[in-house]
């Protein structure tokens, strides 16, 4: 099981090891899932291709690094102002979006299954700040999957950079931003020593869904107790992975700032700019790929709705109790 992400991200990468330990114990030790960084035997982006092939037999990356394939997979990541980790699992769960992403992955002879969440991410590293659309114009910005796509339509160039390579890329001023996951593991990627203003939130990835990748042939040899013990694993994992982020950002972020990390929040003009972009990025991407408008009046109207609720009761306790914590 190669991954896209390197050792050092231990949340991440660490997630793997711990599938790896879950299913050996849930079968009394007789099926082993071997898991390597990143680069040992599969680049960070062809994680896809390798499972596809058959030279592995299972992968972890996000689908959000496929688009190129069929823009469709970054449903089962995540997209831009999408749902957040709560609601992407009711989606995926109680909704149409596990059936909908193992039919998105099938012409890849690949199986999807849902490997973990870091919640909402940050918006990025940025070596000048941003206070207005016209900053934007011409900024050569690391950023994944169809979040590209919108910013290139804001004027930014945008690159799809692998992580373990992000950090070499902004020191040599290849690019001049760049947007990982949060504050625990920006922190270990050292991106605050090149890049001081550090943008909140990650308005692209309200929530960022790992994916289990396994070739469909591989998968259906397995015999019925081991695939509900990768099943049961995986399960575990969503919980385990978003509390680990949950739990480790906040000290993180204290430590950023304490070392010069500014942090700034997106001007309004510009969230506003990208929500009107990315909605009419996803209608023209419906008008001609088929299976993307199926996925997606899917993933709009369950959004929506959860929206309206998470509106009634938890967006109304967030705006009082939160700055009412700050204050106090």
């Amino acid at each position: 099981m190669p991954s896209s992400f390197p050792r050092n991200l231990d949340v991440l990468f660490g997630s793997c090891e711990k599938l790896s330990q879950r299913v050996l114990q849930l079968t009394e030790g007789r099926f082993r899932i071997s898991p390597f960084p990143a680069g040992e035997i599969i680049p960070a982006l062809q994680v896809l291709d390798g499972v596809q092939a058959g030279t592995v037999e299972c992968g972890h990356s996000p689908a959000l690094f496929y688009v190129g394939k069929d823009p469709a997979l970054a449903f089962f990541t995540c997209i831009p102002f999408g749902m957040n980790a709560r609601q992407m699992s009711a989606w995926l769960r109680y909704g149409d979006g596990l059936a909908l992403a193992q039919e998105t992955f099938r012409p890849f002879n690949t199986h999807f299954l849902p490997f973990g969440d870091t919640g909402t991410q940050m918006g990025g590293w940025f070596r000048r700040e941003i206070r207005s659309l016209e900053d934007l114009k011409g900024l050569k910005f690391r950023v994944a999957g169809f979040a590209g796509n919108v910013f290139e339509r804001l004027g930014v160039v945008p690159t799809q950079i692998a992580p373990g390579d992000i950090y070499p890329a902004l020191e040599r001023g290849v690019i001049d931003a760049a947007e990982f996951i949060g504050p625990y593991d920006d922190e270990k990627l050292g991106l605050n020593r090149i890049a001081r203003f550090y943008y909140a939130p990650g308005f692209w990835e309200p929530s960022s869904r790992g994916g289990f990748l396994v070739n469909l042939r591989a998968w259906e040899s397995l015999p019925p107790h081991y695939r509900f013990a990768v099943e049961t694993a995986l399960a575990e994992i969503d919980i385990d992975q978003s509390a680990r982020y949950d739990a480790w950002n906040p000290p993180a972020l204290r430590r950023l700032i304490a070392n010069g990390a500014q942090l700034r929040a997106w001007p309004r003009e510009v969230l506003q700019a990208a929500w009107r972009e990315a909605h009419a990025l996803y209608d023209e991407t419906a008008s001609r790929n088929p299976q993307f408008k199926k996925v997606w009046d899917s993933y709009r109207v369950f959004r929506n709705e959860q929206f309206q609720w998470f509106r009634v009761a938890e967006s109304a306790y967030e705006a009082f109790a939160f700055p009412a914590a700050a204050q106090s």
